[in-house]
């Protein structure tokens, strides 16, 4: 097997985790069993297909499919939460990281250099957990650890695919992987803190 099948394989096996991630959490997204918070989608589904783009510049080749794939589904959550009565509570917080990913994303376009793009996007999507931070921290249960748990992997893979590393093309998938991790425990960590009666009206966003 030459290494470029390998590369496709590991993309593939990405592809197919983006899928298996998205699928159990649009569904419940239909049920209403969780509700994420539709200021942060929109910032990952921007900065995610911005960012692949980016890649492809730099030589990641197959290893920026996932990533591609992922920002237009990301896109497509994004709106079915905000027309499933999503959290779309704004607090000044909210503001200030919907202003800095605004500002940021015009900045690859003016650097007209991968790896800047890399750092400046990558910073934007992790200031995109913020939102979705301050919310699953008062409504642990309401977020999906499952879809940041095969998120992280699905990054691990993706930075197996990629055709040429470095920090242009490896960047983005490491970054995001750990703060999925991170997430992940933060939400498991606040769900043995409160419980699903205990958060029932208690969410109130932030001024």
């Amino acid at each position: 097997m030459s290494f470029i099948i390998d590369e496709r394989t590991f993309s593939a096996i990405a592809i197919a985790l983006t899928f298996l991630a998205f699928y159990p959490y649009i569904r419940a997204i239909l049920k209403g069993t969780t509700r994420p918070h539709v200021f942060s989608w929109f910032i990952w589904a921007a900065v995610t297909f911005t960012v692949a783009t980016a890649q492809l510049a730099g030589g990641a080749g197959v290893g920026a499919w996932p990533i591609a794939l992922s920002g237009l589904i990301t896109g497509g959550v994004a709106l079915l939460a905000l027309s499933k009565s999503a959290d779309t509570s704004i607090a000044r917080m909210d503001w200030v990281f919907l202003t800095l990913a605004a500002t940021a994303l015009p900045l690859w376009w003016l650097t007209n250099d991968p790896l800047a793009a890399v750092l400046i996007l990558t910073s934007v999507d992790l200031l995109g957990f913020g939102p979705s931070i301050r919310k699953a921290w008062a409504l642990p249960h309401e977020e999906n650890a499952l879809f940041f748990t095969i998120g992280a992997i699905r990054n691990g893979f993706v930075i197996l695919a990629l055709e040429h590393y470095s920090w242009t093309t490896a960047l983005f998938p490491a970054a995001v992987g750990l703060a999925c991790l991170a997430f992940v425990a933060m939400i498991l960590i606040r769900r043995g803190v409160v419980s699903p009666a205990a958060q029932a009206g208690r969410y109130r966003p932030i001024e």
